[in-house]
């Protein structure tokens, strides 16, 4: 017969050795994991997080400029009318000084009431003659005291108008440093991506080798031209081609997308609103490409935060993101949301 012993049982020292050595293995492969160089990401997959990083550093800078025009706005606004409450302060102040000027004499009268002092007199021409008087004065008089009201009401509305429009520019001002911050980050986090590439790759992805930053792979011998202010705002454009793009500004030598539209059309003595957005919807609507004509303003991507300007044969000239400059692309080399002609 078989005996059927029950196994041995592992003792207690040596089940903690075993412990020890599986932690101590667990714990090894753990520090390991922990050292070991994250993967170092692709040349394409900086330059898909850089593009995305840009365009939304774009938005952003979009979203300053309109913040910072609407900030200057309410600016000019608040200086306009606080110089109208300092006005209509000076006038109060006159109004209220006539009436102290009467009230004084009044009481230097003994607060004998004038029509009585009349009564009493023994000269009835110096009582005709004074009585006419009395009776301008007090119409006057009452005239100062209603014209005093009527003005107080008017400063009382001009100060709550003045504070109404101080609360706002405070908003924007808040709105404009968000937007500031936001953009400043994008263009932080794209940076520190790009450091990971060669230098060639770095300018590659940027756009800024030579390959990219040039554009006289286009044809511009031949384009159309435009006439009255259309073309006057084309070649203004156009001969900022090479200047580097910097967000928020609008020349004369460093443009944005919209900043740049907002200079070449001011040459032709046209005032453009400044983002993208709000050009969007200026002017009239153009049905399409095919139908664009030189000047015409072509906004970019669903929320219109990227513009160019039609300058004939399917290309348009913009200033392009960061670390690039103006150059001429094809028209439709960005998903276009609308065109308006100018």
């Amino acid at each position: 017969m078989a005996s059927h012993r029950r196994p041995k049982q592992p003792s207690r020292a040596r089940v903690t050795v075993l412990t020890a050595a599986a932690a101590t293995a667990v714990a090894l492969s753990a520090q390991v994991s922990a050292h070991a160089a994250p993967a170092k990401p692709t040349k394409d997959e900086v330059k898909a997080q850089v593009d995305a990083l840009m365009e939304q550093q774009e938005q952003a800078a979009e979203k300053y400029n309109g913040a910072k025009e609407r900030a200057d706005q309410l600016r000019k606004q608040a200086d306009q009318i606080q110089d109208q409450v300092a006005r209509g302060q000076e006038q109060l102040t006159q109004l209220a000084s006539g009436l102290s000027a009467v009230a004084g004499e009044q009481y230097r009268s003994g607060g004998v009431d004038p029509s009585m002092q009349l009564m009493l007199s023994s000269d009835p021409d110096q009582y005709l003659s004074q009585a006419s008087s009395f009776e301008q004065a007090a119409s006057t008089q009452a005239d100062t005291l209603k014209a005093l009201k009527d003005q107080q009401r008017r400063l009382d509305q001009q100060k709550q108008e003045a504070a109404t429009v101080l609360a706002e520019l405070d908003n924007s001002t808040q709105t404009l440093n968000q937007a500031k911050n936001e953009v400043q980050d994008k263009l932080k986090e794209a940076q520190r991506l790009l450091s990971t590439l060669s230098a060639a790759d770095r300018a590659a992805v940027l756009g800024t080798d030579r390959a990219s930053r040039n554009d006289t792979r286009y044809d511009l011998a031949n384009l159309p031209q435009a006439g009255s202010y259309a073309g006057t705002a084309v070649s203004a454009a156009m001969s900022k081609r090479g200047a580097a793009y910097v967000w928020g500004a609008t020349g004369s030598t460093t443009f944005d997308c919209s900043g740049l539209m907002v200079w070449a059309y001011k040459q032709a003595g046209v005032s453009l609103p400044r983002t993208s957005q709000a050009q969007g919807s200026y002017g009239t609507r153009v049905p399409s490409i095919s139908a664009a004509q030189p000047g015409d303003l072509v906004i970019y991507y669903n929320d219109m935060h990227h513009v160019g300007m039609y300058i004939g044969n399917g290309l348009v000239v913009h200033a392009t993101k960061p670390g690039d400059v103006v150059k001429v692309m094809g028209a439709a080399d960005m998903p276009i949301s609308t065109i308006r002609r100018v």
